[in-house]
């Protein structure tokens, strides 16, 4: 992690993760474009520190979340390996514990989506407040591809986003939702042209930080307690789910199957 202002030097050094504060917006880019972005246990604990220390910090006025390169985030960084040894849980601790400090972060966090979005990508794009896409982002929760089940608050953050119908497809199903598709059910709040893109997040940007600080903390606080009142329940839940199906046979053989390209053959055990 690269740090640029000293006000947030207290943030821990962590790979693949930038943080930098420039006139009050604060940075926060998960920098592994080599996997797509794909997050590390230390990486979504860099990034829950970030954003419970620019809860502190009055010099932040709006914080951006991105990736680097051509994603977003394609979810956590497991292998097939990783799989067959066993994944600790506490990288859901970690991807649960950035969830609820973009949540209740009194500032705007705006999702910069210029490509892929999946897994707990999704989930860190959707606890934001704004959500801006690339017309070349997608959006897919792929867990049941490889026997696992939605996680970082996914099952409460879509469904008061699109509503249960459109969930389910998301999560049953695993298709990809391309940024367009997503803009129309309400998943996100606007699509630009690539070539635009970056011109059109720093107008947002921008338009947030001319914009009445104590007004913006208030309107999310309120907004979060009458839409995500079952944030916290759902983190409970996807822990309890999750690990169990971690520990699972099916969770071995959908994450080798995705590495040798076929279709994994699940047994329910």
């Amino acid at each position: 992690m690269t740090v640029t202002d000293p006000g947030i030097d207290t943030l821990a050094p962590v790979e693949g993760l930038s943080v930098s504060l420039t006139d009050g917006v604060l940075s926060v880019t998960i920098d592994r474009p080599d996997s797509l972005n794909s997050v590390t246990t230390p990486v979504l604990a860099g990034i829950a520190d970030a954003m419970e220390n620019a809860a502190r910090d009055p010099r932040v006025k709006v914080v951006r979340l991105g990736g680097a390169g051509r994603g977003f985030s394609s979810g956590a960084g497991i292998s097939a390996e990783d799989a067959a040894d066993g994944v600790p849980t506490e990288i859901i601790v970690e991807a649960n514990r950035a969830i609820r400090a973009i949540a209740a972060l009194p500032r705007p966090v705006v999702a910069v989506v210029q490509g892929p979005a999946a897994g707990v990508g999704v989930s860190l794009a959707l606890a934001c407040d704004l959500v801006l896409a690339s017309d070349k982002a997608f959006f897919m929760l792929a867990f049941t591809k490889i026997g696992l089940m939605p996680d970082g608050g996914a099952s409460a953050l879509v469904a008061a986003a699109i509503g249960r119908i459109r969930a389910m497809r998301m999560a049953l199903l695993a298709e990809r939702l391309p940024a367009v598709d997503a803009l129309a059910w309400g998943l996100i709040s606007a699509v630009y042209p690539a070539e635009e893109f970056d011109a059109e997040v720093d107008k947002v940007l921008a338009q947030v930080m001319a914009g009445p600080a104590v007004a913006f903390a208030k309107t999310k606080h309120a907004i979060n307690a009458a839409t995500l009142t079952e944030l916290d329940g759902a983190l409970d839940r996807e822990y309890v789910g999750q690990s169990i199906l971690l520990a699972a046979n099916d969770f071995r053989e959908g994450t080798k199957a995705f590495q040798e390209r076929r279709d994994p053959a699940f047994t329910d055990a």
